[in-house]
């Protein structure tokens, strides 16, 4: 078998040359960084060899041709996003790139057993702070930094949710380094966004690249709204043999609005805002044309903060008053739970390996990228002495929103930065910048080499169900490690090989 590898990798090795000096591939050089198409140095896939053949075969005029279509059928079809600016609100479509990232069975394996390991210890994490506090009890995570995070939330206190699940949607951002080792860059268990992208892009692969697919075996992501719907099922109330469902939406201008139509049209559930609810009796209603219907789940796609004006922000007109009293009497269920954005805090994030060990008595299957947290005095000394080598990260923001990237930042950057960290040090956690894996691109230039990462999606209810792939970004500037597309990155097809 040893001899087998060896022969293949020697075949591939020779082969991949070749198909770098014609047709689309043409140029494309990733040096030193880990490829996720050539896969220097890994255990060769047939796959794989075919792909990068059809991919060489095909002319660059072509695929530019379908990039064109690709791009043209987006936005007839209103995929899109917003971005936002001091000024202006504008719609935009997801950059799409057509070249597929492409993950094998094996690593795929090493992928979803990882995310359900860290699904399963933030669940029991936000079970014990909110109840019993063990783990602050045994010093394993500092209490100052639970009890007075603002995503800690008192309402919480006490309160048992079904299953002990409060995190029914994670989204785990994962990249790989230059040795093609995984590593988990942060855990989504807020109202994580992206997953209508994941299904929307195989849909786009099969419409203009259809070629590229032929005879290859690829999992299917069209599960994702039916898990999505068993899953809000699950968590209703006792008793009802039919819950509805509905997806909660702060409404049109919110910057993932595509995404929440997408998620009620694949659940077959209604898409509603606050003003269409109700809670009358201790229940939740939703209007309709003909009168009040109960409500039993609601898929909240709206922050903490606004989803009910008693509670938390009295000001809020996105959310429902009384709900989180309903949802304390057991009438109806939230997903996900409140207060979940303790969980993922980028400073919390740093204790993760800690609290797997703690509640699993497991090692870590994905490991952490290495993170100093700032509040820390010799994390900060350290972070100011090599601020120029570092990605420094607020715990609270998302997005790319207010990180510095150390190796890319000008001198008077770094000194701006500099007296930010030094005057509020506990917002931010620092870690190594990485040599990210990339993935052929299609560039004005040709096919490139540009950085991704992944964004696998979980769902639980009482079980967890990890979608096959998940939403590769990849940031399209030449050199920029910023994958997000509020920053200017794009998106791939994500082929997980049965």
């Amino acid at each position: 078998m040893q001899a087998s590898v060896g022969m293949q990798a020697q075949v591939q090795s020779q082969l991949q040359p070749q198909l770098q000096s014609h047709g689309t591939m043409q140029g494309y050089n990733p040096g030193a960084l880990f490829c996720e198409m050539l896969r220097t140095g890994q255990p060769p896939h047939p796959t794989l060899t075919l792909l990068l053949s059809r991919l060489a075969a095909l002319p660059i005029e072509s695929l530019r041709r379908r990039a064109a279509d690709a791009e043209r059928d987006l936005l007839e079809r209103g995929i899109t996003f917003t971005v936002y600016s001091d000024a202006t609100a504008i719609d935009r479509i997801l950059p799409f790139d057509l070249i597929p990232r492409v993950i094998t069975p094996t690593e795929w394996t090493q992928i979803e057993t990882g995310v359900v390991q860290r699904v399963r210890a933030l669940n029991m994490f936000l079970h014990d702070i909110y109840h019993d506090r063990k783990i602050l009890a045994d010093k394993i995570v500092p209490a100052e930094l639970v009890l007075k995070n603002s995503g800690y939330c008192e309402a919480m206190v006490g309160f048992d949710v079904p299953f002990g699940t409060y995190v029914h949607i994670c989204g785990t951002d994962i990249v790989r380094d230059e040795t093609g080792t995984f590593r988990v860059l942060e855990d989504n268990a807020r109202t994580p966004s992206g997953v209508a992208y994941v299904v929307e892009n195989r849909h786009m692969t099969l419409r203009v690249l259809s070629d590229l697919m032929t005879g290859l075996k690829v999992r299917g992501v069209d599960e994702y709204g039916l898990r999505l719907h068993n899953a809000m099922a699950d968590i209703a109330p006792p008793g009802v043999s039919d819950p509805q469902v509905v997806v909660l939406s702060p409404g049109i201008f919110n910057s993932a609005y595509f995404e929440h139509v997408f998620l009620a049209r694949e659940m077959g559930v209604p898409l509603v805002e606050g003003r269409d609810l109700v809670v009358d009796g201790g229940k939740v209603w939703m209007r309709t044309t003909v009168g009040l219907a109960p409500v039993h789940t609601i898929y909240r796609r709206i922050g903490d903060d606004f989803l009910d004006p008693d509670v938390f922000r009295p000001d809020s007109m996105l959310g429902v008053r009384g709900l989180i009293e309903a949802w304390r009497n057991g009438t109806v269920a939230i997903a996900n739970a409140v207060g979940t954005g303790v969980a993922d805090d980028k400073a919390i994030y740093a204790y993760m390996p800690r609290i797997i060990r703690y509640y699993l008595s497991e090692e870590p299957i994905l490991s952490n990228v290495d993170t100093r947290i700032c509040a820390e005095a010799d994390a900060l000394a350290y972070t100011l002495d090599h601020l120029h080598e570092l990605v420094v990260k607020p715990v609270a923001e998302s997005g790319g929103y207010g990180l510095l990237i150390g190796p890319h930042a000008t001198k008077a950057e770094l000194a701006a930065f500099r007296d930010v960290l030094k005057a509020n040090p506990s917002n931010y956690i620092s870690q190594p910048t990485l040599k990210l894996s990339v993935s052929p691109t299609l560039c004005d230039g040709g096919v490139r080499p540009r950085h991704v990462d992944l964004r696998p999606f979980a769902i639980t209810g009482k079980d967890t169900w990890v979608l096959p792939g998940g939403l590769t970004r990849v940031a399209l500037r030449e050199g920029t490690l910023v994958v997000n597309s509020s920053q200017g990155g794009g998106s791939k097809d994500t082929w997980v090989l049965a």
